[in-house]
């Protein structure tokens, strides 16, 4: 695992230097969109509705829209937060365990001692063992000031995000104000049949079945043959992760098309090629293919 983010927990005159990883992941299979008749790959672009021009990531601002007014928010502006520039996970207070709603609970981090000696890790782990108690601790993570349970799992302290308060909806349904009566026999066979489904959890007991056959399909299809060369429709686009990469290998492509262009200008040795290029049908798709690649360095140079 990689870590996320480093820092420091904090409660009293303790402080215990931790590294911080996502606990969870996403076993999803991970599906593109295509195009139905050529399996060509499907892209969104960041359209300017101003100018319609595409905006690079390094030249997008986030912005608040109150319904009449925008106002813009820089990365200075972020950055200038106080919370945004702490490295702190500060202990609130220390609550009884099943105090803690579970629906108030979000994405979970593991988090290990970073420093030479776990005395103070270990410490703050045991203490929360024997209290039988979890801490609520406040940190700024990704431009946001979070809520969380810091509880033990195994030897290891987990951080769990809570959802603030305003964040949980009231549950108001007027059908569960009506009286209704059960009688004990009704209650008595109810709880028959719990104890009948009655059993220890064990998670590993349960796949995802859906996952598991999308998976089973997409081997069929792969030792079928019915599949095709990546590169062939999807390109070498499909690994860049940032508008810098993209542009970069707009670049290079468009070099690599200028210097066949050139060399193909050469062999044709003079006017007769080139004329007939221009009147034939390939000559069409040409500037198509041209265009693009001369708008990327642009975009490049923008950024």
């Amino acid at each position: 695992m990689r870590s996320i983010w480093k820092g420091a927990l904090t409660f009293g005159l303790v402080n215990v230097p931790v590294k911080v990883y996502s606990a969870t992941e996403d076993h999803d299979v991970s599906l593109h969109q295509v195009h139905a008749a050529d399996g060509g790959r499907i892209r969104y672009q960041r359209i300017c509705e101003i100018d319609g021009e595409v905006v690079p990531y390094s030249d997008i601002d986030k912005a608040y829209d109150d319904g009449e007014r925008t106002v813009v928010l820089t990365s200075d502006d972020f950055a200038a937060l106080p919370s945004e520039r702490s490295r702190e996970i500060e202990v609130v207070e220390f609550v009884p365990t099943e105090q803690i709603d579970l629906l108030t609970l979000d994405k979970a981090y593991y988090l290990e001692p970073d420093s030479k000696s776990p005395k103070a890790y270990v410490l703050l782990r045991q203490t929360l063992e024997q209290t039988d108690r979890t801490a609520i601790v406040r940190f700024a993570l990704r431009q946001k000031t979070r809520l969380a349970a810091l509880r033990v799992r195994g030897d290891v302290l987990v951080l769990q995000t809570l959802l603030w308060a305003d964040e949980v909806r009231e549950a108001s349904f007027p059908v569960l104000d009506e009286a209704v009566k059960i009688s004990s026999k009704e209650l008595e066979l109810s709880a028959s049949l719990v104890d009948s489904f009655s059993s220890d959890f064990d998670p590993s007991e349960f796949t995802d079945e859906y996952q598991k056959e999308l998976r089973t399909l997409i081997d069929a299809k792969l030792e079928k043959g019915d599949a095709f060369d990546t590169a062939e429709t999807f390109g070498e686009k499909a690994d860049a992760e940032g508008g810098e990469v993209i542009d970069l290998m707009a670049a290079l492509r468009a070099s690599v098309e200028k210097s066949r262009a050139a060399r193909t200008g050469k062999d044709a040795g003079g006017k007769t090629k080139a004329d007939a290029d221009e009147t034939s049908a390939p000559a069409t798709k040409e500037p198509s293919k041209k265009t693009p690649a001369k708008k990327a360095p642009a975009k490049k140079k923008a950024s």
